[in-house]
């Protein structure tokens, strides 16, 4: 039996969803026969133990005693290398992607810029810094206009859709870049993709990825404006995930290549969602999650379930593959 501790919470903005996620790992885990210590991370950067026992850090010294960290959390502060980091500075094993994966997938203009230098397809788009929207707003709005519209305006180093905004006419760009700047002085403006939204799973080391079945995303909402945002991705009954997508041959073949060929381009390990643009037989990769959702809502869970592997199953080969990259990167010597 494996011992394993269970972080959950943070202090970014998805902390909330991040202690459902916990709670379902935790769960999983359970079913499956391992030993679960649960951690709670508050929004104001502290560790305790569920119940209220502060948790003691020591470098080196690993993490109450647990064999293996599944750390389930969300955004900055959690997904991004931060804590990835520290649990490498404890010396344990940890289930996900590893400080410069974690990094990487966060910040979307680094993943963008990294895909495009390896010719992976993806929509156009523009990188806005806050200090040339302040110097400049009327060339940075000039620069823009290649892209057409309408545009999605994202926070470079969020997720779950926080801080996201379409701009669907010139006057709504300014005020959805200024909000987005809120939230990270770097912002990614994309041009609109035709076709669906799908969704792949990734499973496995960084250089024998797997990949899931594919699904399709379907919001519910009647509103013609409607789009995958917070309130779709974690409101039950807001989206519907199709499985299997209804695609061609020729584009599930490609997702499955272009997943797996960014999964490890971006030094990821253990899993990640790969979410795409699809039009026809044409495949437009759009990000890669480190850390998804594990909620009851969550897609990554759905689409392993889909290709046979069981919810019980599925967290128990995630610690299995940290324990598996663990035990190799400690006899490299640096």
């Amino acid at each position: 039996m494996t011992r394993v501790a269970v972080l959950g919470g943070g202090r970014s903005s998805e902390h909330d969803v991040s202690l459902r996620s916990a709670a379902a790992v935790t769960d999983g885990l359970r079913r499956a026969g391992h030993e679960v210590v649960e951690v709670d991370l508050l929004q104001d950067g502290s560790w305790r133990r569920r119940g209220g026992q502060p948790v003691t850090l020591t470098p080196g010294g690993g993490l109450l005693d647990c064999d293996v960290v599944f750390p389930v959390l969300h955004g900055p502060f959690g997904e991004d290398g931060s804590v990835q980091g520290l649990l490498e500075l404890l010396d344990v094993a940890y289930v996900g992607s590893p400080v410069l994966g974690s990094a990487v997938c966060m910040d979307k203009l680094v993943f963008k810029d990294l895909m495009l230098a390896a010719g992976i397809p993806q929509v156009e788009y523009r990188a806005v810094h806050a200090h040339e929207w302040q110097r400049d707003r009327d060339g940075v709005l000039a620069g823009l206009a290649e892209l057409g519209l309408p545009v999605w305006i994202k926070p470079s180093r969020l997720g779950s859709s926080v801080g996201i905004a379409p701009a669907r006419t010139v006057d709504e760009l300014g005020p959805a870049i200024e909000d987005a700047l809120r939230h990270d002085a770097r912002v990614i403006v994309e041009a609109s993709a035709p076709g669906i939204e799908a969704e792949t799973a990734v499973l496995g080391s960084v250089d024998a990825p797997q990949v899931s079945a594919v699904g399709q995303i379907v919001l519910t909402s009647t509103d013609p404006d409607a789009w995958y945002d917070y309130e779709a991705k974690y409101v039950p009954g807001g989206m519907e995930l199709r499985i299997p997508a209804p695609l061609s041959a020729t584009a599930r073949a490609r997702i499955e290549e272009l997943a797996g060929r960014a999964f490890t381009l971006a030094c990821c390990d253990g899993l990640a969602r790969a979410d795409f643009f699809v039009d026809g037989d044409e495949v437009l990769l759009n990000e890669l999650n480190t850390m998804p959702g594990f909620t009851e809502t969550s897609a990554y869970g759905k689409l392993w379930e889909a290709t046979g592997v069981a919810y019980p199953d599925l967290v128990s080969r995630l610690v299995a593959l940290a324990q598996e990259r663990y035990a190799r990167e400690r006899q490299q010597q640096f």
